[in-house]
C-alpha cells in the first residue's frame, strides 16, 4: 500500500492531467469556432461567385483577394502575445516564499541547469538567482508523463534525480539526465508541446510556471531600473536633468563587472569614460615619479563615482583605479553622454517631430462616413481571413465608388483567447493615427456578436506576397519600402507608441504602390523613460530584450526593422527554423553569429548590424542605431540611405518600385449586406 506522499502525488498527477485535458478541450473548442467561422465565410464567398457566373471575368483585385485568402490560411509566422501581466505585491510575496525549501545543492543544480540552457543562460546573475528561488519541487513516478505531445503548458522543468524519455511521434529521440532543463518555451508564451516527456525511473524535478517566471523577471527589471536611476540621480551634476533624460541616460549606460585585482583603468591612460560604483569597492592609487610603491589616495564604494572629467573632454588618467573584491560599475562614455544630454530626451528630436507634423496628410475622410451606420455598407467580397476575424471589401450603397475594407472580429474568440485588452488598445491608437504610411482606421461599429473596423482599402497586396513571387527584392526597392516603414514608426514613436510586429505581412501597398503599416494587436503606448514587459511579436522578428524579459520600448521596433531589411534583400530570415526554441535562441545570440549573403551591399550589412545591436547578458542596447540621439533621424542619415529623397517620399513624388494593377469591381448586383439582425448598439467598444 502506498504511503500518503505517494497518494498525494498520484492525486497531483491526476489533477494536472485533468487540467491539461480541460485546456486542450478549450483550445479545440476555440479552433472549432474559428473553423466554423471560416466555413461560413467561404460559403458566403461561394454563393457570391455563383451569383456572378454570368458577369465578365474577375478583375485583378479578385485574383489578389483569392491569393490573399490563401496566404492567410497558409501563413506560419503567427504573431504571439502572452497574457497581460502586472506583478502585484501578493504574487511577489508568494513567489519569494518558495525560496525556503531548497538545499544549497539543489540551488547549485538549478543554476547550473539554467547556465547550460542555450536560451536562459543569457539572464544575468540576479535574474538566475530569482528564477532559482521561485522553482518548486515536483516528483514523477516511473511510466508517468511530465507532459504529452500536442498539449499546451505553462511550465519549464529542471531534472534533479532520475531519467526521462523524450519521444516524438511515438519514437524515442532523447534521454534527459540530471541537470537538464526542458519546456522553456512555455515560459514565454502559450505554446503546444512538440514532444512528450515520460519518466524512465522515479524522478525528482524542479518546476516554474509562466506567471512566476514573468513575475520575478519583471520585478528584477523594475528593481534594477529603480536602483540605477537612483544612482544616476544621486550624482550632483545630473540632478538638474529632467526625469525622462535620466531614464534615457540609464538606457545608454553599460554595466561592467570587475574581479578582485582588476584595473578599471591605469594611470597615464587616455580617458573618455565616467564610472558610478553600483556594487563593491575600488582602490584609488597614485605612483609618484621616482618612487616604486603606489600611494593609496582613497577607497570608493557603492554610490560613489570617478572619471567625471572625461565627460568634458579627453583626459589623461592621473591615478590608478583597481577593484577590491567583486565590483560592478555603471559606465558611460563621453560621446554617448553628450548625445543624450544634447538631445531632447525623446526618441526623436524637435526638428524630426516638426517634420512629421508637416508631412502630407492622408485624404480627408469622405463626408458620407460621418453619419454612416453598418447598414450603409454592402459587401463586395472577402479579402482575407485572420485568427479572430475576416476582412471584407465593402462599398457605400449611396456611393459605390467609395470602397473600404471592413474587418469583422468575433467577440467570443477574442474573449476566449484573452485578447480583449489588446484589441481595445489597437483601436484607441489607430483612431488617433493620421499618418500617410499607416492604414487609416475611419470608424468602428459593433453588434451582439461582432466588432467592426472600417479602414481604407489597400488592394496592392502585402510585401510577403511580393516576396514570395520574386524570391527577394532588389536593394533600391527594399530601400523604398523600408523608408515607408521608417516614416510610420517615426510617427508612432514620436507619440510614445511601440508597434512590436514589423514584418512583410504587415506592410500593404496602396493603389500608388506606397507601403503602409496595418493595425496590430501588439500596439501599445509606453511613457518616455518607461518600459513594458509583455512577450509580444513574431518569433524571428522580435528583439532579444522582449525574449529575455529585460523590458523594452520603441527601440525594439528598430531591431525588427533590421530583420525586415534582411528578409527583403535575401528572401529569408536571419533567425529561422521549424523549432521555436532554436529561433529564439539564435535571436538572442545575435546578428553577429549569422552569415550575410555576398549579394548584400556593405552599407546594407552595416545598416542591419547597427539596427540589430544587442549584447548579453545584460542586454545593453546603447550601440543600437535607434537608441542613439536623433533616433529615426540617425536611421535616415545612415550611408545606406545616401541620396534617398525623404522629402519626395513624404510628398509622394517618388515613383514606387511597383504600381499595383487594381481594377475595383463596382457592380452592386453581386453585393451582400451584413445580417439584418445585427443591431448596432453603438460605435464604442469599451464595454464589450
Amino acid at each position: 500500500m502506498g504511503t500518503l506522499r505517494d497518494l498525494q502525488f498520484a492525486l497531483q498527477l491526476k489533477i494536472e492531467e485533468l487540467r491539461q485535458r480541460d485546456t486542450l478541450i478549450d483550445e479545440l473548442e476555440l479552433e472549432l469556432d474559428t473553423k466554423d467561422e471560416l466555413i461560413r465565410r467561404l460559403q458566403e464567398e461561394l454563393d457570391r461567385y455563383r451569383t456572378a457566373l454570368s458577369l465578365p471575368a474577375p478583375s485583378a483585385v479578385v485574383a489578389a483577394s483569392a491569393a490573399q485568402i490563401e496566404d492567410n490560411r497558409s501563413a506560419k509566422r503567427q504573431t504571439v502575445i502572452s497574457e497581460p501581466f502586472s506583478p502585484d505585491p501578493m504574487t511577489i510575496a508568494v513567489v519569494s516564499h518558495r525560496s525556503c525549501d531548497k538545499s544549497q545543492e539543489s540551488r547549485r543544480l538549478i543554476q547550473a541547469a539554467l547556465l547550460k540552457n542555450d536560451l536562459l543562460k543569457n539572464l544575468d546573475e540576479e535574474e538566475i538567482k530569482a528564477v532559482t528561488a521561485c522553482m518548486r519541487r515536483a516528483t514523477i513516478n516511473q511510466g508517468c508523463f511530465v507532459f504529452q505531445e500536442g498539449t499546451s503548458g505553462d511550465q519549464a522543468f529542471v531534472l534533479e534525480e532520475g531519467r526521462l524519455d523524450v519521444t516524438k511521434d511515438g519514437q524515442k529521440v532523447l534521454t534527459f539526465e540530471p541537470e537538464d532543463m526542458f519546456g522553456e518555451v512555455a515560459l514565454l508564451y502559450n505554446s503546444t508541446h512538440t514532444y512528450s516527456v515520460s519518466a524512465q525511473t522515479d524522478s525528482k524535478l524542479w518546476a516554474i510556471d509562466r506567471k512566476s517566471y514573468h513575475s520575478v523577471l519583471t520585478q528584477c527589471g523594475l528593481s534594477h531600473l529603480s536602483h540605477s536611476v537612483e544612482l544616476l540621480r544621486s550624482i550632483p551634476f545630473l540632478q538638474s536633468l529632467p526625469d525622462d533624460v535620466i531614464s534615457k541616460l540609464f538606457d545608454q549606460v553599460q554595466e561592467t563587472n570587475y574581479s578582485d585585482g582588476d584595473y578599471v583603468f591605469r594611470q597615464g591612460a587616455v580617458g573618455d569614460t565616467f564610472y558610478i560604483i553600483s556594487k563593491g569597492q575600488v582602490s584609488v592609487t597614485e605612483k609618484k615619479p621616482g618612487r616604486q610603491e603606489q600611494i593609496v589616495l582613497a577607497e570608493l564604494s557603492e554610490r560613489q563615482w570617478f572619471g567625471e572629467k572625461a565627460l568634458c573632454g579627453e583626459t589623461i588618467q592621473p591615478v590608478n583605479v583597481m577593484a577590491i573584491g567583486e565590483v560592478t560599475c555603471l559606465v558611460i562614455d563621453r560621446r554617448t553622454f553628450r548625445d543624450v544630454i544634447e538631445g531632447s530626451g525623446s526618441d526623436s528630436p524637435p526638428q524630426l517631430q516638426q517634420s512629421n507634423e508637416s508631412k502630407v496628410e492622408p485624404k480627408e475622410d469622405p463626408a458620407s462616413l460621418a453619419a454612416s451606420t453598418l447598414s450603409d455598407f454592402q459587401i463586395i467580397r472577402t479579402l482575407g481571413l485572420g485568427e479572430f476575424s475576416h476582412v471584407d471589401l465593402v462599398q457605400l450603397k449611396s456611393n459605390t465608388r467609395c470602397v473600404f475594407a471592413m474587418r469583422v472580429l468575433k467577440k467570443k474568440l477574442i474573449l476566449n483567447s484573452g485578447q480583449r485588452e489588446h484589441i481595445l488598445r489597437e483601436r484607441s491608437i489607430l483612431m488617433e493615427a493620421r499618418c500617410p504610411f499607416i492604414v487609416r482606421l475611419y470608424k468602428t461599429f459593433r453588434d451582439a456578436d461582432h466588432l467592426y473596423s472600417l479602414t481604407e482599402a489597400c488592394l496592392g497586396g502585402n510585401l510577403s506576397r511580393l516576396l514570395k513571387e520574386k524570391g527577394s527584392i532588389d536593394d533600391g526597392s527594399t530601400k523604398f519600402y523600408t523608408a515607408c516603414v521608417v516614416e510610420a514608426l517615426s510617427f508612432l514613436h514620436c507619440r510614445g507608441v511601440v508597434y512590436r510586429d514589423v514584418k512583410p505581412e504587415n506592410v500593404v501597398l496602396d493603389e500608388q504602390g506606397y507601403g503602409k503599416l496595418i493595425g496590430s494587436r501588439c500596439l501599445k503606448r509606453v511613457e518616455v523613460g518607461k518600459k513594458t514587459w509583455t512577450f509580444c511579436g513574431t518569433p524571428g522578428y522580435m528583439a532579444p530584450e522582449i525574449i529575455l524579459s529585460k523590458g523594452h520600448s520603441t527601440s525594439a521596433d528598430l531591431w525588427s526593422l533590421g530583420v525586415f531589411v534582411f528578409e527583403l534583400l535575401s528572401g529569408r530570415l536571419p533567425f529561422d527554423g521549424s523549432d521555436p526554441l532554436k529561433v529564439l535562441t539564435a535571436t538572442v545570440n545575435g546578428v553577429d553569429q549569422i552569415e550575410f549573403p555576398k549579394s548584400f551591399r556593405k552599407d546594407a550589412c552595416d545598416f542591419i548590424q547597427k539596427l540589430c545591436s544587442f549584447s548579453s547578458p545584460r542586454g545593453n542596447r546603447s550601440e543600437r542605431l535607434s537608441s542613439q540621439r536623433n533616433g529615426a533621424k540617425a536611421i535616415q542619415k545612415h550611408k545606406w540611405f545616401d541620396g534617398f529623397n525623404w522629402d519626395g517620399l513624404c510628398k509622394r513624388k517618388l515613383t514606387p518600385p511597383l504600381i499595383p494593377k487594381v481594377n475595383l469591381p463596382l457592380q452592386s448586383a453581386t453585393c451582400a449586406l451584413y445580417p439584418a439582425e445585427a443591431v448596432e448598439l453603438c460605435t464604442n467598444w469599451e464595454d464589450f
